[in-house]
């Protein structure tokens, strides 16, 4: 399609409102086609991407005409608020997410394709979810959906929506993995062999309903269980549209007890990440090209903000044996390092001023009771629970475990992270661990680009000495 066609598709009614009515609340990314790589933009400014009503499909197009964009992505989760890029790292902030299971395959192998979002389907049945299920032909493959309204709001009081959908995806995936391997087996040695992901995440995006395809002139219809037997890949041609906008209904808690069944059996989302297994591929692995290779060795590094918060736990628990609060000390100096190196630890010009400016009133105050902590010449503050903090933040286990131990389990097990990181440790004299600045330079500067390095080694060498 020339470019003046896709922004006329773009400009239809039907289009626009269904964009805009499943996007509204998630978090938005438009593709423009490249030869070289492709091209996402997920944000404006500092904000993510939003697309709340019809005129913003138009608007945001427009916004990036430049790139000539042609693909609408939108998160599987739906926030509370989205106005600024901290937004999409607080799980508290999901209000909402559909359980999504990508079944991916060559447009060729439709019927494939269809025979194994049929076995998802009646193992949601079995379970009672039929009215709240649709599927959306994404381009080469679909995706099964449950709508992110089939839960009642009291079993999400009890439970993170993003621990719910990747649960009963991971659930379902697990019933129908034999059924999906036997059907995979015709399509071994295919560039693009079949197979269904559990690809469940803070935040990756799944085609929008009526998006056109990044590279094929074919649009992502929807369409529900009881069309299966009559679908035709011409359902996709833009210029003929078959969708059905029946993708909308749903029914309040339907999806409950299998929800309930797959928390007890997977334990959630980020459960899974603390220790490494999080996306799950069924059927015959693809075969890799050099450009994703290259994704995969970028992608397996350590930003230093983990790195920093691994080895500061590590270095407390040598030296005071205390797991918890060690974990409590590598967050808090992760933070106070990063923070430092943002600001150069000065205060900002404004608030220094208005320091100045404050009238000194000789008033007797009692001097407030703080509570703090010395390792070796640094000093930390504790919370009155005994954790440490920073300001009226405090830093607690459970944080550790989301921001160090589960951004460490996306790339290597936290477990094999967490031994090297001792034993690295312990090959160091006390004095220098107790030495503030003797631990940046010594320990964490001279690892903190190539640690990921240290842990195969370390962990391959263990292997040979058992």
């Amino acid at each position: 399609m020339e470019y003046n066609e896709v922004l006329d598709y773009y400009s239809r009614e039907l289009v626009k409102k269904e964009i805009s009515d499943y996007c509204k609340g998630r978090w938005v990314a438009l593709e423009a086609p490249s030869e070289e790589k492709r091209t996402f933009f997920r944000y404006i400014g500092k904000k993510p991407l939003k697309v709340e009503e019809e005129r913003d499909v138009e608007a945001v197009l427009k916004r990036f005409r430049f790139f000539k964009p042609r693909t609408f992505y939108a998160t599987a989760n739906v926030y509370k608020k989205l106005d600024s890029k901290e937004d999409l790292e607080e799980p508290d902030n999901i209000a909402l997410s559909s359980p999504i299971w990508d079944v991916d395959n060559e447009l060729e192998r439709w019927k494939q394709t269809l025979e194994a979002a049929t076995a998802i389907i009646e193992e949601l049945e079995r379970a009672g979810v039929v009215k709240s299920v649709f599927l959306k032909w994404s381009g080469r493959g679909c995706h099964v959906h449950i709508h992110e309204k089939a839960f009642s709001p009291e079993l999400l009081k009890e439970h993170n929506p993003l621990d719910v959908s990747y649960s009963i995806v991971e659930y379902v995936l697990r019933r129908t993995r034999d059924k999906i391997k036997e059907l995979a087996k015709s399509s071994e040695g295919a560039k693009r062999p079949l197979a269904v992901e559990n690809d469940m995440d803070l935040k990756r995006v799944f085609t929008v309903p009526l998006s056109l395809h990044r590279s094929l002139d074919l649009a992502a219809i929807c369409f529900k269980p009881d069309e299966m037997d009559d679908f035709s890949v011409s359902w996709l041609d833009p210029h003929e549209l078959r969708h059905n906008i029946r993708w909308k209904e749903y029914e309040i808690g339907e999806a409950d007890d299998i929800a309930k069944r797959a928390l007890a059996e997977i334990g959630g989302y980020f459960k899974a990440k603390a220790v490494g297994m999080v996306r799950t591929r069924v059927g015959v692995p693809a075969t890799k090209d050099k450009r994703s290779e290259r994704f995969e060795r970028k992608a397996r590094k350590l930003g230093r903000f983990q790195v920093m918060g691994l080895l500061q736990a590590a270095r407390y628990y040598v030296l005071k044996g205390n797991l918890e609060k060690a974990k409590s000390f590598g967050l808090n100096r992760a933070i106070f390092y990063a923070w430092a190196k943002r600001t150069g630890g000065r205060v900002g010009r404004r608030a220094a001023k208005a320091r100045a400016a404050r009238p000194r009133l000789k008033v007797e105050v009692k001097e407030a009771e703080r509570f703090e902590e010395h390792i070796g010449n640094e000093v930390a503050y504790l919370s009155k629970e005994g954790f440490f903090l920073i300001g009226d933040q405090v830093q607690r286990p459970e944080d550790y475990d989301r921001q160090i131990a589960g951004r460490i389990s996306s790339v290597i097990p936290y477990d094999q992270a967490w031994s090297t990181a001792l034993r690295y440790i312990s090959t160091f004299p006390r004095e220098v661990l107790l030495d503030q600045r003797g631990f940046f330079e010594k320990v964490y500067k001279p690892v903190r680009d190539k640690f990921l390095e240290i842990i195969e080694k370390d962990q391959k060498q263990a292997r040979l000495e058992l």
